[in-house]
């Protein structure tokens, strides 16, 4: 089944805590879901039969996080194999992942690292974009993530190198405005400078989450409730992604679905609100 973007709206990741209630086929205000691609890999699994049902309801996209696009032995053709499958089976309107990397192909540091920002990460990330295309018969589009060091050999700042990426290959990209916030508190950029500068063209859908403070610096959790400035990047954004599925995501601390509901109807408040009469001074 195909769907408009045009029509999800606010969708929400989707957690196994909440299997049962969907299936019960509750009326819900959520447009759309978003799974993460590695608990449907396995073809045997009751997790893929559970999405397989689901996805007769609502559209269905797919987020991993092990595609480790930055590994410059390129990307695991097994696993390739394996979220091909996947996109057989259920058909999603996205496949998404993140722009880091996780380690080589005999160790897994099972975490989102950071990535020098320079003319070989460039090339490496492009390469592997086109293999992973190749093999996916998918586009594919990818996330910024939260750092917490800079390195030294980079050349260009995030959202240069997100544009050059862009221009070299002209892949999709997710807008994590909790990874945005988080980073520009981290590393002292301006989050409002950084979106007039990001190729908002090639953004495929945005992510909406709570980041958590510490006493030293912001981390992207995704273990509460969408905060404050979050909202406040989106609102003011809001103009410009009216058309784009949005998610309210939660990895950690996943409440009963209709706590997480509520973010999504404020969400599409937020959506439904805008106008084209503040797209003049989204960025002033």
């Amino acid at each position: 089944m195909k769907y408009s973007t045009a029509n999800f709206k606010v969708g929400m990741s989707l957690h196994n805590s909440h299997f049962a209630y969907l299936q019960s086929q509750p009326h819900t205000d959520v447009a759309w879901l978003e799974a993460t691609t590695e608990e449907y890999l396995s073809s045997q699994g009751h997790a893929l039969e559970v999405l397989k049902e689901l996805r007769r309801d609502y559209p269905v996209a797919l987020h991993g996080t092990h595609l480790n696009i930055g590994n410059p032995e390129g990307p695991d053709l097994g696993y390739l194999h394996s979220v091909r499958n996947l996109i057989e089976n259920v058909e999603p309107f996205l496949v998404s992942d993140h722009l880091g990397w996780s380690g080589s192909h005999t160790h897994n540091m099972h975490s989102l690292l950071p990535l020098p920002y320079n003319e070989e990460t460039l090339k490496v990330i492009s390469d592997n974009i086109d293999v992973v295309q190749n093999h996916l018969k998918h586009p594919i589009a990818l996330e910024n993530i939260a750092t917490y060091v800079n390195f030294a050999d980079s050349d260009l700042g995030e959202v240069e190198f997100i544009s050059e990426l862009v221009r070299h290959t002209g892949c999709g990209l997710i807008l994590d405005l909790s990874a945005l916030f988080v980073n520009s508190v981290n590393h002292g950029f301006c989050p409002r400078t950084y979106l007039k500068h990001l190729p908002m063209s090639h953004v495929k859908q945005v992510h909406l989450s709570g980041p958590t403070e510490t006493e030293s610096h912001w981390l992207d959790k995704k273990a509460t409730a969408i905060t404050t400035p979050v909202w406040g990047l989106f609102q003011m954004l809001a103009p410009q992604i009216r058309h784009l599925p949005i998610a309210v995501e939660r990895i950690k601390n996943v409440p009963d679905f209709n706590e997480l509901e509520m973010e999504v109807i404020k969400a599409s408040f937020i959506l439904e609100s805008s106008n084209d009469n503040q797209r003049s001074t989204a960025f002033v």
